[in-house]
């Protein structure tokens, strides 16, 4: 047990040493980087009630002394407190704005250095000022993102909660809000940290065991192999939990894909419920794709209209028709729209042969006309594609292939808030 005691610190010693060694670099980095006191504007662009700036640095405080002045007479900056002031045009010693302020002393700050908070009226004017005013006191203007940068470089946060940051601000969803927040918190981390400390144990145990034979440190092929289990286990749940990731985070890329004048552009327009493509009844409308965003529930997904994949002699149309074959073979699905009111062509038959192994839903669009396709001959070529009528233009079932949507290009499999949103 000693000797398993001294081969565990020993291998302890040498992750510590390598922690040193990232510490020391960090310090580095630090020291050539990051020693001047930085100033943005911290909330978006555009008109608001309030805006904020952010200073951040040794600097700060004394940067804040220079442009802004507390109406309390006691002309103190007390800690975590918020105080009312005015912000002073340097050169003219003139007020320009009145504004609160909110010092965070290092290192408990966003960035581990002394933070200065100013909040003003939300107006692009008065926020340009105070940057202004903060660069002619000392500061530089901040690169983006450098505020996540020094809080990971200063230590407070890892490399998976800084990404955690930047995806609760771009969420799309109140569901990836909430995983964005529980990973900013630490949660994937410690889930990989535990990971990494159960794998660095049976490790220890089964080198100790190998070079110390003679010590009764043998260790039971069970545990090696249970741990191992548990750990492909956890290691498999996250990596399926990227698919689900991805549809919260980048959106699921899904085509609509058909012959020309079948209802894709209709369909388009209905599913993004705005006119955004051009729709009449000659074929050949659509020569490029469209792309735009649409939701259902809590994912997102990236729509493309694209150009009928019909044989055309116009070198615009043949453009158009090589772009959205390209498309279609690296989209995440596709919808395939056939034309329900005309007899099924040679060319409907080869879109369901060629895309019958993807991730498909066969849609026969208007629905609200005669029916003149043998509908039950294509649903037996594509070889049981989940399929289903509509009419774009009348709205007709386009609930029920919403729900079709969802069900089949998004994984709901995965539980929990330790989901991968990037690889």
């Amino acid at each position: 047990r000693n000797i398993d005691r001294k081969h565990r610190k020993r291998i302890s010693e040498k992750d510590q040493s390598l922690s040193d060694e990232k510490r020391d670099l960090l310090k580095i980095v630090r020291s050539l980087m990051f020693e001047d006191t930085i100033i943005a504007v911290s909330t978006p662009l555009g008109f608001g009630g309030l805006g904020v700036i952010r200073l951040s640095g040794k600097q700060s405080l004394s940067i804040a002394k220079i442009i802004f002045k507390p109406k309390n007479k006691k002309n103190s900056f007390p800690p975590r407190k918020t105080i009312l002031g005015n912000l002073y045009d340097i050169k003219h010693n003139e007020i320009f704005e009145e504004a609160y302020l909110t010092f965070f002393p290092a290192p408990k700050s966003y960035t581990t250095e002394d933070v200065i908070e100013f909040s003003c009226h939300g107006s692009p004017v008065i926020l340009e000022e105070v940057v202004r005013q903060g660069i002619k006191a000392g500061a530089r203007h901040a690169s983006p993102g450098e505020f996540t940068l020094r809080a990971f470089l200063g230590g407070r946060i890892d490399i998976l909660q800084a990404e955690a940051i930047n995806d609760l601000i771009h969420a799309s969803s109140l569901k990836q809000v909430k995983i964005s927040y529980n990973q900013m918190e630490g949660a994937l981390s410690r889930k990989i940290i535990k990971l990494r400390s159960q794998i660095v144990q049976i490790l220890s145990q089964t080198e100790a065991s190998i070079e110390f034979p003679d010590e009764g440190l043998k260790i039971s092929k069970h545990i090696i192999a249970n741990t191992i289990e548990k750990a492909e286990q956890t290691i498999d749940i996250l990596v399926k939990s990227y698919d689900l990731g991805k549809t919260l985070a980048e959106g699921v890329a899904l085509a609509i894909t058909g012959r020309s004048n079948v209802g894709k552009s209709t369909l388009f327009n209905t599913l993004l419920d705005q006119e955004r493509a051009i729709v009449t009844p000659h074929p050949g409308t659509t020569r490029d794709y469209l792309r735009e965003n649409f939701k259902i529930k809590d994912s997102l997904f990236n729509l493309v209209d694209m150009a009928g994949l019909d044989n055309s002699s116009h070198p615009a149309e043949k453009e158009g028709i090589n772009r959205g074959e390209k498309i279609a073979a690296s989209a995440d699905g596709i919808l395939l729209v056939l034309d329900s009111s005309q007899k099924a062509s040679p060319e409907d038959y080869r879109l369901i042969r060629k895309y019958r192994n993807q991730k498909i839903i066969l849609l026969h669009n208007k629905c609200d006309l005669p029916s003149k396709m043998d509908i039950k001959k294509t649903i037996k070529l594509g070889s049981g594609m989940p399929h289903l009528e509509i009419s774009a233009l009348n709205r007709t079932n386009i609930e029920k292939l919403k729900e079709q949507i969802q069900s089949l290009f998004v994984c709901n499999e995965i539980k929990g808030n330790e989901i991968i949103l990037h690889l």
